[in-house]
């Protein structure tokens, strides 16, 4: 039984094999109307969403099946203070599958350890959003054709960005992928995703915080919104908060083949007079997230018939701290009795990662 926590948990093959499966739902949906006739999928959403949430289920209606729905912590018992690890318990008493989102990092990584049904992370804070990755793969696919030898550039919140960092993951292990970082210094991409992603594929990149000066060379422009959600300091969102906008001035700048997206929720990042540039992509996103779903869910629930339960820490040398995590978004440090588990990222310089969220500590 496999759960998706992290782009990483699908190969290059699964996700070839899903995007294959999207374009037939696509071409031919009436063969897909009952495939999940009798199954039912529980929506667990402690933070608010509307695409992501309504595009699960959506999907799930379209294969035949049903919705149990918890669209908010305050109307569920993690209201009352029930760990991660009980509600899924329970909840996989019901279901066939999970969708999980939450604010705290490494909460779906928790749900899928003790969960008897497939975990799909539907975002957790700001570490990971393996679904939208694929709504970002299919896309451009539909639009380019390939992933190989493409020029893609990520501008605005690198830091927090779960999307950009997801969709990095999955671009690296295509060919000749040239990624260009566009964000103020405050909003970098982390070093770990620079190190231990980017430079250790080989991919070409540079990093700048002037969006005008790559947006020519770009055959995607991924923009992002400024999450103020996953600030601390809200004086420093409020600086920060109008760093990019682009405009239809800006986009004659674009190549005339360029493809404009967005995992959405906009503020006022893009004018809305972009969304008229046939260039602009980040309404077909949304249109493929559902597909891509589809085809997860598909994929999840086959694999679901074999009972033997995936090991996620499988080839990952793993030690627990009694100091912890520091990062105050991490499950771990609000989870019921929950080890606080830690892999080597350098042994000679004493670093290692938290297993949940992947903050970085020295030891």
């Amino acid at each position: 039984m496999k759960s998706v926590i992290d782009i990483s948990d699908l190969t290059r093959i699964e996700i070839d094999e899903m995007i294959m499966t999207a374009t037939d739902i696509i071409n031919r949906p009436e063969k897909y109307s009952d495939k999940c006739k009798g199954k039912k999928i529980a929506t667990l959403f402690f933070e608010p969403s509307t695409r992501t949430r309504l595009s699960f289920e959506a999907a799930m209606y379209d294969l035949g099946g049903n919705v149990l729905s918890v669209p908010g912590e305050a109307l569920s018992s993690a209201a009352k203070g029930e760990s991660v690890a009980d509600t899924v318990k329970v909840v996989s008493s019901y279901v066939d599958i999970i969708a999980m989102r939450s604010p705290k990092e490494g909460a779906a990584f928790v749900a899928a350890n003790n969960a008897t049904v497939p975990v799909i992370n539907a975002g957790d804070g700001g570490h990971c959003h393996p679904t939208q990755t694929l709504a970002d793969l299919l896309t451009i696919y539909r639009e380019k054709g390939t992933f190989d030898n493409l020029t893609v550039g990520f501008c605005g919140d690198l830091k927090y960005g779960r999307t950009v960092h997801s969709l990095i993951t999955a671009l690296s292990r295509y060919k000749n992928v040239k990624i260009a970082l566009i964000s103020p210094d405050e909003l970098k991409l982390p070093n770990y995703m620079k190190t231990g992603v980017i430079e250790k594929s080989g991919m070409e990149y540079k990093e700048t915080d002037n969006l005008e000066s790559v947006l020519p060379e770009l055959d995607i422009l991924y923009m992002t919104r400024i999450q103020q959600e996953r600030f601390d300091d809200k004086a420093e969102y409020e600086r920060l908060k109008d760093a990019y906008v682009l405009t239809a001035e800006k986009m004659r700048a674009a190549k005339k083949d360029a493809c404009v997206m967005h995992p959405l929720p906009r503020v006022n990042e893009i004018s809305v007079k972009v969304d008229k540039d046939p260039r602009a992509c980040y309404f077909k996103q949304v249109e493929n997230g559902k597909f891509m779903r589809m085809a997860l869910i598909l994929k999840l629930l086959k694999e679901a018939e074999n009972p033997v339960k995936e090991d996620l820490l499988k080839n990952t040398e793993t030690f627990a701290l009694t100091s912890g995590c520091e990062n105050p978004r991490c499950i771990s440090q609000t989870e019921q009795e929950l080890e606080k588990l830690f892999k080597i990222v350098d042994k000679k310089a004493g670093v290692c990662r938290c297993v949940y969220c992947e903050k970085s500590k020295k030891v």
